[in-house]
């Protein structure tokens, strides 16, 4: 039988606009030969509806949208993710299914059994969980058919079982032959691998041919990378889709061939593609045309103007340049070559005179006091209030500049530089910002040179650098990925060799500035633990590790 992979972009809750797309998909597909078209999952609601699926109206348009669907598309059977109902009068109202239908016929409904509800999950809140698992006969074909997370739970590939069954296999065994999982499943920088180690796997494990169709798009925090694909026995990859892309691939499962088109060939690639993704589906859903930031001349805010003016076009990219009494010309320079150089939009705005009425303002009430951080965080916050001031006359988005180890240790200021609506690279440490700057100039120089090699600084008072406060960036990134992302506890940081006080320095810097982030812009997630979505921790708390007071 000839399949296609249809790895399209849904819009949540978009429930017309999204028939329409996979209607024309489905059409495509019939037109290339195929005889079954598949969709990921939450299809035609999109993914994560979130507490839109608590909305009686939002379950009936998505039932509608159904119907729809399969009166229009006819010629070809279609398998497909939308939310159903729960008619059995228990339990939550609501299944996460998938729907497998030809000529307006339904052939089969598959609930998902498995509903993750850790990190940025929490599908539990709102789904019932199915428990029949039975393969479908189609034109000879004997499909195992799972939902995302039903293929999570195989104890020949995962060291640990969130649960107690494993659907794959209890369809392996009932006789399916062509396994078939439809997805929502959200990139990080290490997704595209496991996902491959795992469908390689329970390919060889079970004898047959498994087809992975995955999302793609941004949506909110989240991106979907697609990365769709079919996966023989002897764990070669026959059919795949791009990443980052809306696409459609065939196979051929009589042949064992299918069409494979061009994937991210690094991890700063991939990261540069979903940051992309992420701005361009987020402006345009939200209804902007057009971003504003701040440009410093450091590496954060060049990065972010770089992939701005990718994502949605240069023109519509306005860089606002804010010297200070403690800004240098290279700063002022590098801000004005890398606008050039992108051709983006830039004004000038010196905060030096609104600086100076602060200060005097609070003469009287600092009188006697030696100026410090609170001096500096004048700075941030006079720049922050301007950019909303543009934003809110002329309807552009602020962009925040802010990267993943400044928010990790509230390196940042409240109402300056996390002002924005969207924090573009707020999920990439500092050093993996360096190495998407030097992707960035790998084809031809954008990012000036100096960018890249002057020490990291705020320039919010004479001589300031960022290690004055921080640890080196690759020390801190270090210590960070074990903590945030492995939940490694600090005794077993300081063994891998790092110093102690440094170790517990920053982990009291994270705990503390728990408030911070409460407080910041979303941005897209990148890595495996993000902030936000990703990692919920509470503000007032009185846990401490003991390991923190003796450091």
């Amino acid at each position: 039988m000839k399949i296609g992979l249809a790895q399209y972009n849904p819009t949540v809750g978009a429930f017309q606009n999204n028939v329409v797309q996979m209607a024309g998909l489905a059409l495509k597909a019939r037109e290339k030969g195929c005889e079954l078209v598949i969709f990921p999952e939450l299809a035609i609601s999109g993914y994560p509806p979130l507490d839109l699926l608590e909305r009686r109206e939002f379950i009936q348009e998505n039932l509608r949208a159904t119907d729809r669907l399969m009166s229009e598309v006819k010629g070809i059977a279609v398998l497909f993710g939308c939310v159903s109902l729960n008619t059995k009068g228990g339990g939550k109202p609501i299944y996460n299914t998938a729907v497998l239908f030809e000529d307006g016929k339904v052939l089969a409904r598959v609930h998902k059994r498995l509903l993750p509800s850790y990190d940025i999950f929490d599908e539990a809140r709102y789904f019932e969980p199915g428990t029949e698992c039975e393969p479908v006969n189609l034109k000879g074909l004997s499909l195992g058919i799972t939902i995302c997370e039903d293929i999570w739970n195989d104890s020949d590939v995962f060291s640990e079982r969130h649960y107690s069954v494993n659907p794959v296999a209890e369809l392996a065994e009932k006789g399916a032959d062509v396994f078939i999982t439809i997805n929502s499943s959200p990139f990080d920088v290490e997704k595209a691998a496991s996902r491959y180690r795992i469908l390689s796997r329970l390919a060889a494990k079970y004898h047959g041919l498994f087809l992975y169709i995955n999302a793609v798009g941004g949506q909110d925090c989240l991106i979907f990378d697609g990365g769709s694909m079919a996966v023989d026995l002897t764990g070669k990859i026959i059919a795949q889709t791009k990443d980052f892309a809306e696409d459609l691939v065939t196979v051929d499962t009589d042949t064992g061939q299918g069409e494979k088109h061009k994937v991210s060939s690094s991890r700063e690639e991939a990261v540069v593609k979903a940051l992309r993704l992420g701005l361009k589906d987020y402006t345009g859903r939200c209804g902007f045309s057009k971003v504003i930031l701040g440009l410093s001349g450091g590496i954060d805010s060049s990065v972010t103007a770089v992939v701005a003016a990718q994502a949605i076009g240069p023109a519509n990219v306005l860089g606002v340049i804010m010297p200070s009494p403690y800004t240098s010309e290279a700063s002022i320079e590098d801000a004005e070559a890398l606008a050039r150089k992108l051709g983006i939009q830039t004004i000038v705005i010196p905060i030096s005179g609104i600086f100076d009425s602060y200060l005097k303002t609070l003469e009287p009430f600092f009188k006697g006091k030696g100026r410090d951080v609170t001096e500096e965080n004048i700075q941030a916050r006079i720049r922050g209030n301007l950019l909303m001031a543009i934003s809110n006359k002329f309807g552009h988005l602020v962009l925040s500049t802010g990267n993943k180890s400044e928010l990790a240790v509230g390196y940042c200021t409240l109402y300056g530089d996390l002002s924005g609506r969207f924090a573009l690279i707020s999920d990439l440490p500092k050093t993996m910002v360096y190495k998407v700057a030097v992707y960035l100039n790998s084809e031809k120089e954008i990012i000036p040179g100096r960018v890249l090699t002057k020490a990291p600084s705020a320039e919010l008072r004479p001589g300031q650098k960022d290690q004055d406060y921080l640890p080196p960036y690759d020390i801190m990134d270090s210590i960070l990925e074990k903590y945030l992302e492995q939940n490694t506890p600090p005794d077993r940081i300081i063994a891998e060799g790092f110093h102690s006080n440094t170790v517990y320095r920053i982990i009291q810097m994270v705990d503390r500035s728990e408030y911070k982030r409460q407080q910041i812009p979303m941005g897209p997630r990148v890595t495996t633990r993000a902030f936000g979505y990703g990692r919920r921790y509470p503000v007032c708390h009185g846990y401490r590790r003991q390991a923190e007071n003796t450091g």
